[in-house]
């Protein structure tokens, strides 16, 4: 599978244009998706010195990526029909709707191809629900 990540916020807290501590688990779980085969390609939107230290700090910690905001390394911006907007299969980013799920149910939604809504279901199911109050939840019953 072809992954798409972003890097601030995602990777590390957000402290651009400075590098956040990682985030728990992150680099840990980059590295069990590179030795199950996937293929990483760091997706952001720093360039130039910015996106060098990034890769860089991931690359000291072992992370080496596939290709860094391209399809694939040999792809470069001159090349006919270059686009940013990448051909992934999954990307991970902390801008997603609903937020960055924890490294660890990443991992688990990736290899055991498990959908948000089920992550959902299977850990709020040995939860007492609330109960709803109106419409969405956000009214009150009168």
């Amino acid at each position: 599978m072809i992954i798409a990540i972003d890097f601030d916020g995602t990777i590390v807290e957000h402290r651009y244009p400075q590098i956040g501590p990682e985030k728990p688990f992150a680099i840990q779980t980059l590295k069990m998706l590179i030795q199950d085969r996937h293929k990483l390609i760091l997706w952001t939107v720093r360039e130039g010195k910015l996106l060098q230290e990034a890769v860089d700090w991931c690359r000291e910690r072992g992370v080496e990526f596939y290709a860094v905001n391209r399809d694939y390394p040999e792809e470069k911006p001159e090349d006919e029909g270059f686009s940013r907007k990448l051909k992934a299969d999954l990307f991970i980013d902390d801008r997603n709707l609903g937020g960055l799920p924890d490294w660890g149910n990443i991992y688990r939604m990736i290899t055991e191809k498990l959908s948000s809504e089920e992550l959902y279901r299977e850990t709020t199911d040995n939860q007492e629900r609330p109960e709803r109050k109106g419409w969405l939840g956000f009214l009150k019953k009168k």
